[in-house]
């Protein structure tokens, strides 16, 4: 399952998009005109960072910064800082998750290897997007393999976001409108059941997806994986995450929203 941005008539759009992080990355910018020579400048910044991101924490390039930091060939003070700072996100979640985002628990080179893969892709995303409010764009979606982060102009519409049903990814279980914030999805239906649950190492949640809508991207990428990896819990544990709203779909297609006051 993922989210899909609706474009608002009448605004001009404009859309770019890049295969990084093996996967579509884009960019839509709304305005009263057709975004510019500005835009392009912009989306290229973004395009960029997210390539060295992918080069720096990819788990798949062995000549990576995170490949040699998991190997021992470096240090986490021979790292870019940047890798501290992710790692000191991951201790967040996994704290602020009771344990079911875990960074150390879910390396193809063993238990206990620090892998942030499942954070670094949102954390990213957000971090690039500074570009686009640096060049002045204040009306965007930035969707990374339908997690998307988004800006909206004071006088233009919310933009319109499509949450695909799992079982059937050509129907829309829900519309949400979201102005200034983001919308993350986790389950089975790109992936098969990849979610690993930290306290039994196991891929068997009860839950087909889980969508997550925050003010940030990152927490609710987090809080949407967490959310696979509770499975049966999991209704009781988003009903409590303050500020946040969202959909769980159960593996025998049964559904739980909710909306949370700050």
């Amino acid at each position: 399952m993922t989210a899909t941005p609706i474009p608002a008539a009448p605004l001009a759009e404009r859309a770019w998009v890049e295969q990084i992080m093996g996967m579509p990355i884009s960019v839509h910018v709304r305005g009263p005109e057709r975004p510019g020579d500005a835009a392009d400048v912009a989306v290229r910044a973004v395009f960029d960072e997210l390539r060295w991101v992918d080069a720096t924490f990819s788990p798949y390039r062995e000549e990576s910064e995170l490949r040699r930091l998991q190997r021992g060939r470096l240090t986490l003070e021979q790292c870019d800082p940047t890798m501290t700072q992710v790692q000191q996100l991951c201790l967040t979640a996994r704290e602020r998750t009771d344990g079911y985002f875990d960074a150390w628990a879910c390396s193809d080179l063993g238990p206990g290897v620090f892998d942030p893969t499942g954070l670094v892709k949102t954390w990213a995303v957000a971090r690039a997007a500074r570009h686009l409010r640096g060049a002045g764009l204040d009306d965007f979606a930035l969707n990374a393999g339908g997690d998307i982060l988004f800006a909206t102009a004071d006088d233009a519409p919310a933009w319109q976001v499509g949450i695909e049903d799992p079982a059937d990814t050509s129907r829309m279980l829900a519309t949400v409108p979201i102005r200034d914030g983001a919308i993350a999805t986790s389950g089975r239906a790109a992936r098969g059941a990849h979610i690993v649950n930290p306290k039994t190492g196991l891929r068997d949640s009860v839950l087909a997806a889980a969508t997550v809508v925050g003010p940030s991207l990152l927490w609710a990428d987090v809080f949407a994986t967490a959310a696979i990896a509770r499975g049966g819990s999991a209704r009781e544990w988003v009903d409590g995450l303050a500020g946040t709203s969202g959909l769980l779909v159960w593996a025998d297609g049964g559904t739980h929203a909710w909306r949370n006051a700050v």
